[in-house]
Formats: structure tokens, C-alpha cells, sequence
């Protein structure tokens, strides 16, 4: 990692993710009545904890909406949900309002052509490991593990550890 994404990763104060692909592997389940079920990885829910526990914020820019994914960000506190956003760069200003945060206090990460624009703006984007080729090409972080499986992990851990916040974490574990 080089010195400007070192010092880039150190400002964010606030990780914005999309859900399809990055909080899930992308499967979609319907019900016969239409109800969707999602499935979500438990690490990358204490990442998310981890991460907000140490002071920076987590929030969702998506282009769907499910009650799956209102459930799980009730269950992890978090309470910046931007739904059904066809253009995701387009509630960046409404972000900044809302948050006080900065485009280069944040990162945003995604896995397909959508998140592009977002991810062009944020002080930091990340990646999927699948994630689409376009997308993998303009992230500043692509990770090892897919969406889904781990990717929101490794990006927490990654943002504590460059902040400091990591070997502490990890000592209040061994040491309790």
C-alpha cells in the first residue's frame, strides 16, 4: 500500500457500501408471495460493529430496497440507508449534509457498474473480489474475498488497522 492511500484511508470517518454483491454474494431469493431473502456473512457484521465502535460510521447506498436488508441495519445500528437510488452519486450532497463528513472522509465500496460514480468521488473506493472488471480497474482497494463472504471484513479491518484501531481490538479479545 502506498503512502497516498495510507494517508486516504486514515480520513475516513464514514464507509458508505452497496448491498447486492458486496453485503451479499448477489443471490436474490423470492418467496411465491414476492418477498426477497437475503443472505448476509455474521464477519462482516462485527467488521461493521468493530468499525463503528471504534467512531467511524457505516451507511448503505443501494439501488433496491428489501426489508431483509432494513432487518440487518437495524441489527448492526446502522441508520444511513439511501434505497432504490438509481443514481448513487446523486444523495453524495445529501451525505455531506447529513454527516458533516467530507467526500475524501469517506469510502465507498461496490462491485458493478452503478457504484462507479460513487466510488469516483469518495476519498477511498473499494472492490469486490468478483467484482465486475470496470469497477475492480478504478478501486483503490480490491479485496481477497468476494461479496458476501467476507469482503466488508477485510475492508474494516483494513480502515482500523491503517487508523491504529486494530491491534487494540484485537488485544481486548485475547485478553478478556
Amino acid at each position: 500500500m502506498n503512502t497516498d492511500l495510507i494517508n486516504r484511508i486514515k480520513q475516513v470517518k464514514l464507509l458508505l457500501l452497496d448491498v447486492d454483491g458486496v453485503l451479499t454474494d448477489g443471490t436474490i431469493i423470492y418467496h411465491d408471495n414476492g418477498d426477497e431473502i437475503k443472505i448476509f456473512n455474521v464477519k462482516d457484521g462485527l467488521g461493521l460493529r468493530l468499525l463503528m465502535d471504534s467512531g467511524i460510521q457505516a451507511g448503505i447506498v443501494t439501488g433496491r430496497a428489501s426489508q431483509a436488508l432494513l432487518h440487518r441495519c437495524k441489527n448492526l445500528g446502522i441508520n444511513l440507508i439511501f434505497d432504490k437510488i438509481k443514481d448513487k452519486a446523486s444523495v453524495l450532497d445529501i451525505i455531506v449534509q447529513k454527516t458533516s463528513f467530507m467526500p475524501r472522509q469517506m469510502a465507498f465500496m461496490g462491485d458493478d457498474l452503478p457504484d462507479l460514480p460513487l466510488m469516483r468521488l469518495t476519498g477511498i473506493s473499494a472492490a469486490v473480489a468478483d467484482a465486475h472488471e470496470q469497477v475492480r480497474k478504478y478501486a483503490d482497494i480490491i479485496t481477497v474475498n468476494k461479496g458476501g463472504h467476507g469482503a466488508v471484513r477485510e475492508l474494516c479491518e483494513i480502515i482500523l488497522d491503517t487508523q491504529g484501531f486494530w491491534d487494540k481490538i484485537k488485544e481486548s479479545y485475547i485478553n478478556s
